[in-house]
C-alpha cells in the first residue's frame, strides 16, 4: 500500500511530536510513525528540563514531579560547590512524551506506533515495517542519534556518548541536580536527580569506555547508600546513546522530497551536559513550520530553518563542543585531568563561560 501524506515524521518523541503538531496546525496532512509501542516508554533520559522550556510546552503542567532550584557539583572527593540559582523541573518523561503525542494527534496528525522505517530510497520514499510504502513531499527525521533520515542525507552523528541510569528509592529528599565530576569518567559525568520519593542515578561516558558504565554506576549507588541518601533497591534500568558532535546540516532534498532533521537527529543535544529535551521541542516545532512554509512555496524554508537552529543553539553547542574537544585531547595524550580542568569544562563554573578560543575550536567540524 502506498500512502502520500504531505509530511511524514519519523519518531514521536518531543521533536517528532512537536513537528507533527506544528505541521498539522498549518493545515497539511501529516503521518507520524514511532518504533516504540507507546510514546516515551521505556524512558531513556534523566528527566530534568530547564525552567525556560515552560514557555514552549504546556505539557509540563501535568507532568512535573518536583521543582529543581539549584545545582550541586562535586569534583573528585573535594567539597561540593553549590550553584544556588539553577531553576528547572523533574518530569515524568513517559507522561510528557505521551501528552505531546496526543497534542499532535489532536491537531490532526495521524500517528502510528510499533512501526519501524526500514529503508529510504534515493528519491525520498520510505518502506515501513508494516508493509506501507510512503511517498511524502517532506520527510522530517526526529528518529534519534542514529537517524535513518540523517544517514540518507549524509548527516550522521559520529561522536556518541553512552549512558546508563538506575532509579532507586530516595531516603533524604533534595531539590538540586547533583553532579559528580571524576577523572575516571572520560568526557562525561555522573548525576543524581530527585523525583519525589525516588532518584535517578546515572552516568554518561565516551562510547569507547562503555564497558566502565556498569562498575562506575554501581560505585556511585554504593556511595550514596553508604551516605544514607538512597536505598539499595533498584526499581528500573535504562540507558542509551547521546549525540555529542554538535549541530549537523539539518536538511537536504532527496529526489523530490525535502528532508529535515530535528532534535537528536540534528545533533542538538549539548555535548557536555547531555541536555536535549528543550532543543528537541523547539527544533521540532521549527521543522514542522519549515515544512509547511516549503509546501506553501517558500523555497528558502530549509535554509532559514538551518539559520534558526544555528542562531538558537549554535553558540552553546560550539562552546560545549570546544570544552569536550579539549578534554578529549587530554585523554588522548594519556594524561589525567586535574580538578581545575574538570571544573573548567562544566557549566557551574565561570571558566566554562569564558570566550572560546580559536585553538579550542580548530578541530571542531562545522555543518557543510
Amino acid at each position: 500500500m502506498t500512502l502520500t501524506p504531505d509530511i511524514l515524521v519519523l519518531g514521536l518523541g518531543p521533536a517528532g511530536a512537536s513537528a507533527a503538531r506544528a505541521a498539522a496546525l498549518a493545515g497539511y496532512s501529516v503521518l507520524a510513525v514511532e518504533r516504540k509501542t507507546e510514546p516515551g516508554t521505556p524512558v531513556q533520559c534523566a528527566e530534568f528540563v530547564p525552567a525556560m522550556i515552560g514557555a514552549e510546552v504546556s505539557a509540563l503542567v501535568d507532568t512535573t514531579i518536583q521543582p529543581i532550584s539549584s545545582m550541586v557539583t562535586q569534583v573528585e572527593q573535594e567539597p561540593a560547590d553549590i550553584t544556588p540559582d539553577f531553576p528547572g523541573r523533574m518530569i515524568d518523561r513517559a507522561k510528557f512524551d505521551h501528552q505531546l503525542a496526543n497534542d499532535a494527534a489532536e491537531a490532526g496528525a495521524q500517528t502510528r506506533y510499533g512501526v519501524n522505517a526500514r529503508d529510504i530510497s534515493t528519491g525520498g520514499d520510505i518502506d515501513l515495517s508494516d508493509g506501507s510504502h510512503i511517498s511524502a513531499k517532506v520527510l522530517i527525521g526526529a528518529d534519534g542519534p542514529h537517524s535513518l533520515v540523517g544517514m540518507a542525507i549524509g548527516s550522521t552523528n559520529d561522536q556518541i556518548l553512552e549512558t546508563r541510569q538506575i532509579n532507586v528509592p530516595l531516603l533524604r529528599p533534595f531539590a538540586s541536580t547533583d553532579i559528580f565530576l571524576k577523572h575516571d569518567i572520560p568526557s562525561g559525568y555522573a548525576w543524581a536527580f530527585p523525583k519525589g520519593n525516588m532518584v535517578n542515578l546515572g552516568l554518561g561516558i565516551e562510547a569507547s569506555a562503555k564497558d566502565q558504565l556498569k562498575p562506575l554506576l554501581e560505585e556511585l549507588h554504593q556511595q550514596m547508600v553508604t551516605e544514607g541518601r538512597v536505598g539499595t533497591q533498584i526499581n528500573s534500568y535504562t540507558g542509551g546513546a547521546i549525540p555529542a558532535g554538535g549541530l549537523l546540516k539539518p536538511y537536504r532534498v532527496l529526489g523530490g522530497t525535502l528532508c529535515l532533521l530535528a532534535g537528536d537527529a540534528a545533533g542538538l543535544t549539548n555535548p557536555i551536559t547531555g541536555a536535549g529535551i528543550n532543543s528537541a521541542v523547539i527544533s521540532g516545532k521549527l521543522a514542522g513550520e519549515a515544512a509547511a512554509q516549503y509546501l506553501a512555496g517558500d523555497m528558502q524554508a530549509a535554509e532559514n530553518y538551518q539559520e534558526d537552529l544555528d542562531d538558537l543553539f549554535g553558540p552553546s553547542l560550539t562552546r560545549a563542543l570546544a570544552h569536550r574537544t579539549r578534554m578529549s585531547h587530554i585523554l588522548q595524550n594519556h594524561k589525567t585531568p586535574d580538578p581545575d580542568q574538570l571544573r573548567s569544562g562544566w557549566i557551574a563554573y565561570s571558566t566554562y563561560w569564558e570566550p572560546v578560543t580559536s585553538a579550542q575550536t580548530e578541530e571542531i567540524p562545522c555543518p557543510a
